[in-house]
């Protein structure tokens, strides 16, 4: 059998054993959704974010992109970010790294990679602030995991730094925004930092927001 055809096959055992349970499931979704978190993660397959988390269908809003950036020049992510922020009210927003990340390590390198290395030179930036620190952890994985660290809590500020959440901080003291890094080899979630409508941002980020 077609691999591609194993997961319509899958899927359908998926759909029977969701309406065996719930006869509703699907109905109720359908509805509408109103989920709490934001999750901003790698496109890497080992993390999914509703396993990890082990939340339900229409709990976790998701974006996903290589090595979890928020890059002001995103369109995609800046559509999605306004879209959680201001309809789906979302409470939450979660920046979720992983240690052993290729785009991380890649970043790392000067590897030629083509039109990735346009997306990776934002991590490469991220580097480049953080120097002093990276150059001497001598051990190359664990300089990989500081710097997958660094970068997702560079990608939290870069999400405060937006007109979009400055605004939601302003009129509704929400979202809190979180940075996760998942550990691929046990499974397990570790925070490395968290904001709020209350943190501090160089004067130069801030908007006038109504």
């Amino acid at each position: 059998m077609e691999s591609h055809k194993k997961l319509l096959l899958q899927n359908k055992a998926w759909v029977q054993e969701r309406t065996h349970y719930d006869p509703e499931y699907f109905k109720r979704h359908s509805r509408v959704q109103t989920p709490e978190f934001f999750w901003i993660g790698c496109s890497d397959s080992r993390v999914p974010a509703n396993e990890v988390t082990g939340t339900e269908a229409g709990e976790i809003f998701v974006h996903r992109n290589v090595a979890n950036l928020v890059v002001h020049a995103d369109l995609n992510l800046l559509s999605v970010l306004q879209y959680a922020v201001q309809v789906l009210k979302v409470k939450h927003i979660i920046v979720c790294g992983h240690y052993g990340c290729g785009g991380i390590r890649a970043a790392m390198t000067n590897n030629e990679y083509g039109l990735l290395n346009t997306w990776l030179r934002n991590i490469k930036d991220t580097y480049r602030i953080h120097r002093d620190e990276l150059d001497q952890i001598t051990d190359m994985d664990k300089r990989a995991d500081r710097l997958t660290e660094l970068n997702v809590t560079e990608q939290c500020l870069n999400l405060a730094k937006t007109s979009i959440v400055q605004q939601a901080w302003k009129t509704e003291h929400k979202p809190t925004i979180h940075g996760w890094v998942y550990h691929i080899e046990d499974g397990l979630l570790e925070e490395v930092c968290s904001m709020d409508y209350t943190t501090e941002l160089d004067p130069i980020y801030r908007y006038i927001v109504e």
